[in-house]
C-alpha cells in the first residue's frame, strides 16, 4: 500500500470512527446510567435524518443543495428528532421499569432490552412505509464540500479525499470531546453518576432518578442527531442502515470499556480505522464485517468491555 492510499484510508477511517464515537458515546451514556444498552440507538440516528428529509424534501427526495433557510431548518429538525425519538423510546421502554431505577438496578433486563429492540423495529418499519426506495441521497446542510473549491483535498503521496471528510473528523472530535467534558463537569453529569452509583442515595440528595434517566436518553438522541448530520450526506442512506450502525457503535463502546466516555470516543476511532483499512485491502464488501466481527469477539471474550 503506497503512502497516498494509506493516508487516504487512515484519514477516512478516522472520520468514520469519530462519527462512530458519537454513536458509542450515546450507548455509553445510557448504559452507564441504567446498565442497559439503548438498542434502538442506531435506528434513532437514521430516523432523525429521515425526519428532516421528510419534512424539508418530502417522500420523494432528490439530491439537492439546500438554501440557507431550509438548511438551518433541516439541521435543527434532525437534532430535535434525535432527542425526541430517543426520549420517546426511553420513556416507552423504560417507564414500566423506572421504579427499579429508584431502588438500584434494572431487575427486568429482558423487558428493557425487548422494549428497546421493539422501539427500533417500529422506527424502521414506519420509515420503510414512508420511504420505500432502497436508498436515498441526503443533502448536506453544513455544506462541508464547499470548504474546498474543487471539492477535494490533496494528500501527500498523490492521494485525495472529499473535502467533507477531514471536516467531519474535526467536527465529530470537537463535539465528542465537548460532550465528554460536559458530562464530566456539569451538574447533569454529576446527577447521572449519582444515579448510576446509588439511586437511593441520589434520591435522598434530591436527585430525581427517573428524570435523569430519561434525560440520558434525550442527550443520547441529540448525539445521534449530530452523528446523522455528519455521516448521512456522504453516502446513500437506507432505512435499514441503523442496524449495522448501532452494532458498530456497541462494538466501539465495548472496545473502549462500556461506561467510559473517553473510551467510547477512542473505540470509535479504532473501529473506523480498522474498517477503512479492511475496505482498502479486501474490498468494500468487508465494510460491515469488521465491526460485526469485532462485536462478536468482544461479546464472547470481554462482554463488559476491555477497560473493565
Amino acid at each position: 500500500m503506497d503512502l497516498g492510499v494509506l493516508l487516504q484510508a487512515l484519514v477516512g477511517g478516522l472520520a468514520t470512527g469519530a462519527v462512530l464515537g458519537l454513536v458509542a458515546l450515546g450507548f455509553t451514556l445510557v448504559a452507564g446510567t441504567v446498565r442497559v444498552l439503548h438498542l434502538a440507538h442506531g435506528d434513532v440516528v437514521v430516523a432523525a435524518v429521515f425526519t428532516g428529509v421528510l419534512v424539508v424534501l418530502g417522500r420523494t427526495p432528490v439530491a439537492t443543495t439546500l438554501a440557507p433557510g431550509p438548511a438551518v431548518g433541516f439541521a435543527l429538525l434532525v437534532l430535535a428528532a434525535g432527542a425526541v425519538l430517543s426520549g420517546a423510546a426511553g420513556w416507552l421502554a423504560v417507564r414500566p421499569h423506572l421504579a427499579d431505577v429508584t431502588r438500584g438496578r434494572a431487575t427486568d433486563v429482558v423487558g428493557w432490552v425487548a422494549a428497546l429492540v421493539a422501539a427500533g423495529l417500529l422506527l424502521r418499519e414506519v420509515l420503510g412505509l414512508l420511504l420505500p426506495q432502497e436508498a436515498y441521497a441526503v443533502p448536506d446542510p453544513l455544506r462541508l464540500d464547499a470548504l474546498s473549491g474543487s471539492g477535494v483535498f490533496a494528500l501527500p503521496g498523490g492521494g485525495s479525499l472529499p473535502a467533507r471528510v477531514p471536516a467531519v473528523l474535526v467536527l465529530a472530535v470537537v463535539v465528542g470531546v465537548a460532550a465528554e467534558r460536559l458530562l464530566v463537569r456539569s451538574r447533569f453529569g454529576r446527577a447521572l453518576r449519582a444515579v448510576a452509583d446509588d439511586p437511593d442515595a441520589a434520591a435522598l440528595c434530591g436527585v430525581p432518578a427517573r428524570r435523569v434517566v430519561l434525560l440520558a436518553f434525550v442527550f443520547a438522541g441529540l448525539l445521534a442527531g449530530i452523528a446523522g448530520l455528519l455521516d448521512a450526506p456522504g453516502r446513500a442512506l437506507s432505512v435499514d442502515d441503523g442496524v449495522v450502525l448501532g452494532l458498530a457503535g456497541i462494538a466501539a463502546a465495548l472496545l473502549g470499556g462500556l461506561g467510559s466516555l473517553r473510551g467510547a470516543l477512542a473505540g470509535g476511532l479504532v473501529v473506523g480505522v480498522a474498517q477503512s483499512l479492511a475496505v482498502t485491502q479486501l474490498g468494500a464488501e468487508y465494510s460491515d464485517v469488521v465491526p460485526l466481527g469485532l462485536l462478536v469477539a468482544l461479546l464472547c471474550l470481554r462482554p463488559e468491555g476491555l477497560r473493565r
